[in-house]
């Protein structure tokens, strides 16, 4: 028997929801805003509006569908069924936190406060779900899941992490991250990456040694997506100076770059940005005490790496299915 799809909205505490937990009362809530010169009156509206969204969300699911709903919190406990069709309920940032839980289930953005939210993954009102539930599972019609590129990392000991934005690797407090960088894999092209110093290996495809890698000393390093591109990642493109295109959403590529590589005697600084296409990793072999890479910004969910481990980047295998 088949089982019916199941609809997983899926939201965050609101900040007025979080004024609240953490003093007690909404009396509490409205005098610590004041203090601060803000009105509780904005803060309680925007909670209302996310309500509103929630339960519009709701009221569309079909009758003969299953439902439930999570809080983001709570995803890293929350088992999703291979019938599931995720509605994220929230900020684009949202559609980022849950999709590393998924493997291909589709995903509609459900954006909770038009106006103050860029839209970019979440584009649907939720007005429109009576109409999008159903598209999402019959996989014809006009609506199409776009496919966006993921990027993951995988350490020697197996622990492995999936992004949609960017991983960031480096030392847990941002202050200086010593490692190995090695670019691996076949189909490179030396535009691509910075001209090697003197001594360096050269460009993959081209005679003399292996690449043994460049050890470095910086502020860690970011392997980004098309979709990171429009964020952090974008953010160190452009105090660069663009030096390279930065990938669509849903090219099978990713961009990487070090922050502030720091140049002596023992590091170097001739490997500061690249693009990893299908075929390519960026490996970073760990020579300090301690590391960590997380994903999307969230450091409370980190991998842990210590001296000698080192840990594999590259485009993920998994997708996410965004209804566009």
């Amino acid at each position: 028997m088949t089982l019916a799809p199941r609809a997983v909205l899926v939201h965050r505490r609101t900040e007025y929801e979080e004024l609240l937990a953490h003093h007690g009362t909404p009396g509490q809530a409205a005098f610590f805003l004041s203090s601060r010169g803000r009105s509780v009156a904005e803060v309680e509206h925007r909670h209302h509006r996310q309500a509103e969204a929630l339960a519009r969300a709701a009221a569309a699911v079909p009758l003969d569908w299953r439902r439930t709903r999570v809080e983001r919190a709570d995803l890293p406990r929350f088992l999703f069924e291979p019938e599931d069709v995720v509605v994220v309920v929230g900020q684009d940032g949202l559609v980022a936190n849950v999709a590393k839980y998924l493997d291909g289930q589709p995903v509609i953005g459900v954006d909770a406060d038009p106006g103050r939210n860029p839209g970019v993954l979440v584009r649907h009102r939720a007005d429109a779900l009576p109409a999008l539930l159903p598209a999402a599972v019959a996989r014809s019609g006009s609506r199409h899941l776009e496919e966006r590129t993921m990027v993951e990392a995988v350490a020697d000991d197996t622990q492995r992490l999936l992004a949609l934005n960017e991983v960031y690797v480096g030392q847990p407090g941002h202050q200086t991250a010593r490692y190995r960088l090695t670019v691996t894999g076949a189909g490179a092209g030396a535009a691509e990456t910075p001209p090697l110093s003197a001594g360096s290996p050269g460009p993959r495809g081209s005679a003399g040694p292996p690449d043994s890698g460049e050890p470095q000393a910086s502020s860690g390093v970011l392997i980004g997506t098309g979709t990171g591109a429009t964020g952090w990642c974008r953010s160190a493109w452009l105090e660069r100076g663009g030096p390279l295109a930065l990938p669509e959403a849903a090219a099978p590529a990713l961009a990487w770059f070090v922050r502030e590589a720091w140049p002596s005697p023992a590091t170097g600084t001739s490997r500061v940005h690249g693009v990893l296409d299908a075929g390519r990793q960026l490996v970073l072999t760990v020579e300090s005490d301690r590391l960590v890479a997380f994903g999307d910004g969230i450091e409370t969910d980190a991998l842990e790496l210590t001296w000698g481990q080192s840990i594999r980047l590259g485009v993920a295998a998994t997708r996410l299915r965004l209804l566009g």
